[in-house]
């Protein structure tokens, strides 16, 4: 089975006239489906899709990693372009949320919306058809959505500033809706992140634990390492030593000072995965 997964939308940009935005989107095809894995904050996925030679009306489906804006934020446009009627839409429940960055006892920080910044009114009158699930859901024969990730790690957790607004309320966000696309390849597994804010190891464990598949060739996306402790960062990397991860195309909310220790780590098994990169496995 042939895949190639091309980055539409990423915090950087390498390629001319590609533009770079924080968030992230990627186009993945098989011989069975082209999917699109997130849509990026803004412009930037339609943008790059065209710079790159990508026709978004043939996506079969669209696949929501989880409900934050820099990976919601391109739906409208996304739609727009594809110009089509029933296009499903992939997701956990709790996207529609209202989702916020918020602090606990502090005066001088403003709450900040975080959520789609859509009504799913509108979305669905662009064609947008809405499939919410918490289980694993199978895409083709070889594709599967994560569904909810089970927390098991000790040193990976839900960033304390990352809360719901229910009924008035603050309540923390657990990111139940946090979800990775998995590829079962020849070559291993092919891991899909969004933001794995329920943490990367903590995916690939229940990656391999879905599939039956030890093998993990390849993890791509944000491992929201960003604002991880020194401790957690090497934790993260003795862990995918451990997995014996063969390659790791790693990005956006990895941040740029753990993307720097985990290239060093990891040396050829490593790539910055920016807007543009285009894989092939095999």
């Amino acid at each position: 089975m042939g895949i190639r997964i091309t980055t539409l939308s990423e915090n950087t940009a390498t390629m001319n006239r590609c533009l770079a935005e924080w968030g992230l989107s990627f186009f993945v095809e098989t011989d069975e489906a082209r999917i699109l894995f997130d849509t990026g904050m803004s412009v930037s996925a339609s943008h790059n899709a065209d710079i790159l030679g990508i026709d978004l009306k043939e996506v079969d489906k669209i696949i929501l990693s989880h409900g934050h804006f820099d990976h919601t934020g391109g739906l409208r446009g996304v739609l727009s372009r594809i110009k089509r009627r029933g296009v499903e839409i992939i997701a956990h429940p709790d996207i529609w949320q209202a989702k916020y960055h918020h602090r606990e006892n502090t005066e001088n920080i403003e709450d900040r919306y975080i959520g789609i910044p859509f009504a799913r009114e509108e979305l669905e009158s662009l064609g947008g058809v809405f499939n919410l699930g918490t289980e694993a859901e199978k895409i083709t024969g070889d594709m599967v959505t994560t569904g909810e990730i089970p927390m098991i790690t000790a040193y990976e957790h839900i960033d304390s500033d990352m809360y719901l607004k229910v009924s008035g309320e603050w309540q923390p966000d657990a990111l139940r809706d946090d979800k990775a696309i998995i590829i079962n390849t020849e070559m291993g597994l092919v891991v899909i992140l969004g933001c794995a804010h329920r943490g990367i190891i903590n995916t690939l464990y229940y990656a391999r634990q879905l599939t039956g598949v030890n093998r993990i060739h390849m993890v791509i996306g944000g491992a929201h390492l960003i604002s991880a402790s020194e401790e957690q960062l090497w934790l993260t990397i003795a862990a995918l030593k451990e997995l014996d991860v063969e390659r790791l195309g790693l990005c956006h909310c990895t941040g740029l000072a753990a993307t720097s220790i985990l290239a060093q780590e990891f040396g050829d098994r490593f790539f910055f995965n920016n807007t543009g990169t285009r894989i092939s496995v095999p």
